[in-house]
C-alpha cells in the first residue's frame, strides 16, 4: 500500500513539474531569445553567439524556476487528489502526511541537490563564460557583421563605417567610407573596395582598403591634409575578454568564503538558500493544498503564487538589509527561511496537531473546511 502510493505521488508530481517547468522555462527563453536575436540583428553580436548565449542563460533561468514549479506542482498534483476524493479516503486507511511528505521530499532533496550544484557551481562559470563571450562576439561583430547600406557605430560610438556593398560572407566591400578620430585630430577615409582580413579568433586582423583618400585634420581649421592611396590597411585591434567580470555574482563560490565583505556574505547566503528553498516550499505545500472538494484543483494555486512572490521578495530584502550592514552577517537572509517554517508548521498543528501529523487514525481524516 505505501509503495503504490509513494509511486502515484511521485508520478503525478514529477509529470505536473515537467510541465510547469517546461512552461515556464519557455515563456524566460522567448523573451530572452527575442532579446538575443535584436542584439545580433543591430549588429552588437555575432548571430553565431545567440545559442551560445541562451544556453548560458537557461541555467540562471532554471535556479530561479525549479524551486517555484516544485512548489505549484505539488500544489496541483495535491489540489488534484482533494478535488476528486482521493486523498480523502488514503487519510481514511491510515496514509497520514507523514507517508505524503516521504515520495514528496524525495523529490525535492533530489532537486535541491541539483540546485545547489548549479547555484554554487555551475551559475557562477556561466556568467563568467558569459561574460567572455560578449566580448569578443561584440568585437567580432564590429568588424565581421557588415551589412549594405548601413552605418555601423563602434563600440565606443566615436567612429563610424559604411559600405554600399558588402558580399555574401563579409570579406569584400564596396565603397566604404570611415570616420572617426585620431587624437585630436579627426579622420575621413573614402575607397572604392576593402577587404577584411581576420588573424585570429580574438578578431584581430585587417581592413585593406583599395583605391581611395583619406582626409585628416582638426575640425574648424583649414588645414586638412589629403592622402591619395592604392591600397590603405586599418588595423583591427585584437579583444581582450573581461576574465574578471565585475559582481559577485560571477566570483566562484570559493572566493565568496575567502572574502570577507557583506556583499560577497550576501551573495553566498543567497546562493546556498535556493537549494532550501526547493525543501521549504514543498514542506509548505502540503497543508497549504488542502482543500474540500467543491473548491476544485486550482482553489489554493492562488495563495501558492502570492506566498511564493512574497517570498522571494523578503528574501530580496533581506540581501539589501546584510549589505547594508542593517543585520548581522549570522542573522543574513537566514530569517525568511526561518519564517516560512515556522509558517509551515503553524499550518500543520492548526489542520492536525501533533500527533495527527505523525500518528494519523483510521477513518478520522477530512479533506478540508
Amino acid at each position: 500500500m505505501t509503495r503504490i502510493v509513494d509511486r502515484y505521488l511521485i508520478r503525478e508530481t514529477m509529470l505536473t513539474w515537467a510541465a510547469v517547468t517546461g512552461i515556464l522555462m519557455l515563456i524566460l527563453l522567448s523573451n530572452r531569445f527575442a532579446l538575443l536575436l535584436g542584439d545580433a540583428a543591430a549588429g552588437r553580436l555575432p548571430r553565431d553567439t545567440v545559442f551560445e548565449l541562451l544556453g548560458l542563460a537557461s541555467v540562471s533561468y532554471f535556479i530561479v524556476v525549479i524551486p517555484v514549479s516544485l512548489f505549484m506542482a505539488v500544489m496541483l498534483a495535491l489540489g488534484r487528489l482533494y478535488r476528486d476524493s482521493e486523498m480523502t479516503t488514503l487519510m481514511a486507511c491510515g496514509v497520514g502526511p507523514g507517508q505524503i511528505y516521504r515520495p514528496l521530499m524525495a523529490i525535492a532533496v533530489v532537486l535541491a541537490i541539483i540546485l545547489a550544484a548549479l547555484s554554487l557551481e555551475v551559475a557562477p562559470w556561466a556568467v563568467r563564460l558569459t561574460t567572455i563571450i560578449r566580448t569578443y562576439g561584440q568585437h567580432t561583430a564590429q568588424v565581421s557583421s557588415f551589412e549594405s547600406g548601413r552605418f555601423k557605430v563602434d563600440q565606443n560610438g566615436r567612429g563610424v563605417l559604411y559600405a554600399a556593398g558588402v558580399s555574401a560572407d563579409g570579406h569584400e566591400l564596396q565603397n566604404v567610407f570611415i570616420e572617426g578620430p585620431d587624437g585630436k585630430r579627426q579622420d575621413v577615409i573614402s575607397a572604392k573596395s576593402g577587404t577584411r582580413q581576420v588573424n585570429d579568433y580574438s578578431g584581430a586582423g585587417t581592413l585593406l582598403l583599395h583605391d581611395g583618400y583619406r582626409y585628416d585634420g582638426i575640425p574648424g581649421q583649414a588645414d586638412f591634409r589629403i592622402v591619395q592611396f592604392a591600397e590603405h590597411g586599418i588595423r583591427i585591434p585584437p579583444s581582450v575578454p573581461n576574465l574578471s567580470p565585475e559582481g559577485y555574482e560571477a566570483m566562484p563560490t570559493r572566493a565568496l568564503l575567502k572574502a570577507s565583505n557583506l556583499a560577497s556574505a550576501s551573495e553566498l547566503q543567497w546562493r546556498l538558500s535556493v537549494p532550501l528553498a526547493a525543501l521549504l516550499l514543498t514542506f509548505l505545500a502540503v497543508p497549504l493544498a488542502r482543500t474540500s472538494p467543491r473548491q476544485g484543483r486550482y482553489g489554493k494555486l492562488f495563495a501558492a503564487i502570492l506566498t511564493y512572490v512574497i517570498y522571494s521578495n523578503l528574501v530580496g530584502i533581506a540581501r539589501v538589509w546584510l549589505e547594508k550592514n542593517f543585520l548581522p552577517r549570522s542573522i543574513g537572509i537566514w530569517w525568511v527561511p526561518l519564517l516560512l517554517l515556522l509558517v509551515t508548521l503553524a499550518l500543520l498543528y492548526q489542520q492536525y496537531g501533533w500527533r495527527g501529523l505523525f500518528f494519523p487514525q483510521r477513518g478520522a481524516a477530512h479533506a478540508g473546511d
